[in-house]
């Protein structure tokens, strides 16, 4: 029978191909695919793992077969180039700051960027120049870099190699993407817009598009999370008129693993030619699922669910489902625990707001049970409204004192948190999810930061990335910076 997908996917027709043969590997990894011989359980869990030297391909043709979807995939977006990685976008993040310039340059980047980008400044040497940004006051959900702010820090520096920012946030709003595109490339500079959250965009028309079509020069988005695509599977997408695509390349080896999955790699080919094939039908199908969940949750008295209608049109992801708890008095973390015992788990929720991921594997039957089961929830646990604030992620204003890279090699030594406000932050910290950073290596430890920490702890909220997560003490420099250096 005819099977449009894996024709159109040699990595996912490879992999497929491989878990049919029934041959007897003499090649790593070590299970043979036969480990329930050995024990059931650990055999459901690694004999469907084929690797992608020896698996896909022989250790001599596989890349071949990579480089040939990773082509197509670049046809697909409309990059010039495109790499795959089974570290998520955290290590394609990674792999584009290595890209970007040279030891002590500078990178223009949003305050709201995913953590993996500033361990990414640290590997490349490279130094951030925060913008925070704008914060939508209705919901206190962050709209984007304001184009304004991007081009005063683009004159205030003249050694910036890139821009970088992350649209749509992690609460569905997206800056102007092409005017930050213009305000970048008038100064000479690319543009790299990490989407992890959103692969799906641009392929259908009630959807904005996607960071290339708004002319960025770099697109880092991950197939697996509104995409069905493997944990952690992940692309770059570069047009090279601004990025070199020889130093892209060495960046994403240089922190890519010798032995890569099959099972991400091909999931990744099978993405790209299901959205090639039928994605317009499948997000037609699930985009009216969201706008009616987001109704019948916005019937709740005093709970607010943004959405696409609430800021300037295509400045928002219609798939995107978040509810802002504050109006309604519920506890968004008690809400949670709720939808954990009825099986419905979420992906993030602290006091004020809860993210579940609706995605293209979704019906109409998986969508009424979450929102039957928020709206039970959040009708049962309403109490006296709180005022609307944006998370702390998404406000703070960091004051760097020593170089992040410097910071993250310096010595450090823990001290009760009250004890660590005005010295020099060691360690990156922020609430998960996102994985914004609070603080970041080099940043002054200010009071307001220690309040705000101490305040997402007692209400629930993960604190990731701290050495000590509940915040009872933090990670400072050993020897700190002449007070000159300190701001007030």
């Amino acid at each position: 029978m005819p099977d449009p997908l894996r024709d159109d996917a040699p990595l996912l027709a490879a992999y497929l191909d491989r878990l049919d043969a029934g041959d007897a590997p003499f090649t790593i990894p070590g299970h043979k695919r036969r480990a329930s011989r050995l024990d059931a359980g650990l055999g459901r869990c690694v004999d469907v793992d084929v690797p992608m030297y020896g698996g896909l391909g022989t250790i001599k043709s596989a890349a071949a077969v990579v480089a040939d979807a990773e082509r197509r995939a670049a046809a697909l977006w409309g990059a010039d180039h495109a790499r795959f990685t089974t570290g998520g976008s955290t290590h394609a993040n990674q792999a584009v700051c290595l890209a970007l310039g040279r030891p002590g340059q500078r990178v223009v980047l949003t305050r709201a960027a995913h953590r993996s980008t500033l361990t990414g400044l640290v590997l490349a040497g490279l130094e951030p120049v925060w913008v925070n940004p704008g914060i939508d006051p209705a919901t206190g959900i962050p709209t984007g870099l304001d184009p304004g702010d991007v081009a005063r820090a683009l004159r205030e520096y003249d050694d910036v190699c890139a821009v970088v920012t992350v649209d749509p946030g992690y609460l569905g709003a997206l800056a102007d993407l092409p005017a930050l595109a213009t305000v970048a490339h008038e100064a000479g500079v690319p543009l790299v817009v990490d989407q992890a959250w959103a692969a799906h965009l641009g392929f259908h028309p009630d959807l904005p598009p996607h960071a290339l079509q708004a002319d960025a020069d770099v697109l880092v988005t991950s197939v697996h999370k509104v995409l069905p695509g493997y944990s952690a599977a992940a692309v770059v997408l570069a047009r090279t008129d601004r990025i070199d695509a020889d130093r892209l390349d060495r960046g994403v080896d240089a922190g890519l693993t010798t032995s890569p999955p099959g099972a991400p790699l091909a999931s990744i080919d099978g993405v790209r030619a299901l959205l090639a094939d039928r994605g317009a039908t499948l997000l037609a199908g699930v985009l009216p699922l969201v706008a009616r969940a987001r109704e019948s949750l916005r019937a709740v008295p005093g709970v607010v669910v943004p959405g696409p209608e609430d800021l300037q049109a295509g400045r928002f992801d219609p798939m995107k489902l978040v509810v802002l708890t504050a109006g309604c008095g519920a506890d968004g973390v008690a809400v949670e625990r709720d939808l954990l015992d009825r099986g419905v788990p979420v992906e993030m929720a602290d006091r004020d707001t809860i993210v579940p991921i609706v995605t293209v594997a979704d019906d109409e039957a998986s969508v009424t049970r979450l929102v039957d089961s928020l709206v039970d929830s959040l009708t049962r646990r309403s109490g006296p409204p709180r005022p609307v604030a944006a998370q702390l992620a998404w406000t703070v204003r960091p004051h760097p004192v020593v170089p992040l890279r410097e910071a993250f090699f310096a010595d450090r030594v823990a001290v009760p948190a009250g004890d660590a406000v005005g010295r020099v932050s060691a360690e990156l910290v922020a609430p998960y999810p996102p994985g914004v950073p609070v603080l970041a290596p080099g940043e002054l430890v200010t009071a307001e930061v220690v309040a705000g920490l101490r305040d997402l702890v007692a209400h629930g909220t993960r604190v990731a990335y701290a050495a000590d997560p509940t915040v009872a003490t933090l990670r400072v420099l050993r020897s700190e910076p002449p007070r000159s250096e300190v701001p007030a």
